[in-house]
């Protein structure tokens, strides 16, 4: 049974996402990604004017005469949310990143819907704690956001596991948003192999206290992942520039295998509003498939 700020939770992201779906991104979403997936129907004959790049070489090198592919366009997509629900994730200097995932899935979820496309789930920690099979419909949508919102924090992350389990279930292209704080790296081989098979969108969902001290003096951490506290003196310049040096080593990784991928990569902070990040991003592959 659901509690009662739960539910309150669910009912303020629910009125909140679907004001945003409604005013901006219904139409960004279909502008993005309805008509980009295509599955192939039949081939026939080359005709005057046809699209070189569809000749089918072999069918028309065993009949003599040039044939193409003819495809159609997929009437509805299937979304899947990987949702990173590690310790880190319950970490936020003004809203947790969980509550940041949950909302992201919201817009994501209720877009799809008003779009008549199907949205999966997938939680992970340093496991694949659940999946939650694509579907239509509002109530599913809800579903997703619960999911999100209930979900027990993990130990570590490990992204590789999520990647192996989504490639062996979801076999047909679908497009997938990884949402998570990367505090992982080794999983560039599969992030290789699923960029591969769908259309991949990372988004790297950080907090401004992870890039700065909070002030000056003695400080009390608590690392939720692997259940270790330690005591930090901002003062000590060498072991703040070894917290650094850490980061930026994250960020260089992620950087690195995004941009030799040609993966798609949305940067969003728990302290800014997501919408502004959320329409720059969708212009952007607005103007690249266009």
């Amino acid at each position: 049974m659901l509690n009662v700020e739960l539910i309150k939770k669910i009912k303020r992201i629910e009125i909140t996402t679907g004001k945003i779906v409604n005013e901006i991104f219904a139409g960004e979403y279909k502008s993005v990604f309805k008509g980009r997936g295509v599955e192939f129907a039949e081939v026939r004959e080359y005709h005057s004017g046809d699209d070189i790049r569809s000749i089918d070489w072999n069918v028309s090198a065993r009949y003599g005469s040039l044939f193409v592919k003819k495809f159609i366009e997929e009437r509805e997509l299937t979304v899947i949310l990987l949702v990173d629900i590690s310790g880190s994730q319950l970490f936020g200097s003004k809203k947790s990143k969980i509550d940041v995932a949950a909302e992201l899935a919201g817009v994501l979820g209720f877009s799809a819907m008003y779009n008549g496309d199907r949205i999966g789930l997938l939680l992970f920690s340093d496991i694949v704690n659940k999946f939650v099979p694509p579907a239509k419909g509002k109530k599913h949508c809800l579903r997703i956001i619960r999911e999100v919102l209930s979900a027990d924090a993990g130990a570590g992350t490990r992204i590789k596991t999520a990647l192996e389990y989504l490639n062996r279930l979801v076999r047909k292209k679908a497009v997938v948003f990884l949402i998570s704080d990367f505090f992982d790296t080794d999983f560039d081989h599969l992030l290789r192999v699923t960029a591969g098979r769908h259309d991949l969108i990372l988004v790297n969902v950080g907090d401004p206290l992870e890039h700065t001290m909070p002030g000056y003096g003695i400080f009390h951490f608590y690392d939720a992942e692997s259940k270790k506290e330690i005591y930090v003196d901002s003062r000590n310049y060498s072991f703040v520039r070894h917290m650094e040096n850490e980061r930026q080593m994250r960020e260089s990784y992620i950087k690195k295998v995004t941009s030799s991928m040609g993966i798609d990569k949305l940067d969003i902070r728990t302290d800014i509003s997501y919408v502004l990040p959320l329409i720059r991003f969708f212009k952007m592959r607005e103007r690249r498939f266009r």
